[in-house]
C-alpha cells in the first residue's frame, strides 16, 4: 500500500482552470470513482493552497500496488483530467512528496485494502 502526499505548483493565472479542473471531477464523480478502481486507489484528495500569491495543489492517495497509471487509462475523464494537468501544473517546479511519519488505519479498514 502506498500513501502519498505530495505538492504541485499550479502555473500563473490558472486558477479560473484549476476552478473548472475541480468542478469538471466533482460533477463527474461515479465515472471518476469508476477509474479509481482500476488504478487500486482506494483514497484520493485533493487540496489547495494559496502561499504569498503562488497556487499549490496537494494531492493525498493511498493506492494498493500494480494498479493502471491514469495515463494508460482509456476512460473520457481520465483523459481530460491530463489535459487540465498540462494546462494547469507547473512542469518546471519538482513536486514536493511530504513524508509519512505515522500511518493510522484500522487493521479492518486496511485488510479491505488488500
Amino acid at each position: 500500500m502506498n500513501i502519498e502526499l505530495t505538492r504541485f505548483r499550479v502555473l500563473p493565472g490558472k486558477t479560473a482552470s484549476v476552478n473548472e479542473w475541480m468542478e469538471l471531477l466533482n460533477s463527474s464523480l461515479p465515472a471518476v470513482l469508476e477509474t479509481l478502481e482500476q488504478e487500486k486507489m482506494y483514497v484520493e484528495t485533493i487540496f489547495s493552497e494559496s502561499i504569498d500569491g503562488v497556487e499549490y495543489l496537494y494531492w493525498y492517495s493511498i493506492q494498493g500496488e500494480n494498479g493502471v497509471e491514469v495515463k494508460d487509462s482509456n476512460h473520457e475523464i481520465d483523459k481530460a483530467h491530463l489535459r487540465y494537468w498540462k494546462e494547469c501544473i507547473d512542469p518546471d517546479y519538482a513536486p514536493q512528496d511530504l513524508r509519512p511519519r505515522m500511518n493510522m488505519i484500522p487493521e479492518r479498514i486496511q485488510s479491505l485494502m488488500k
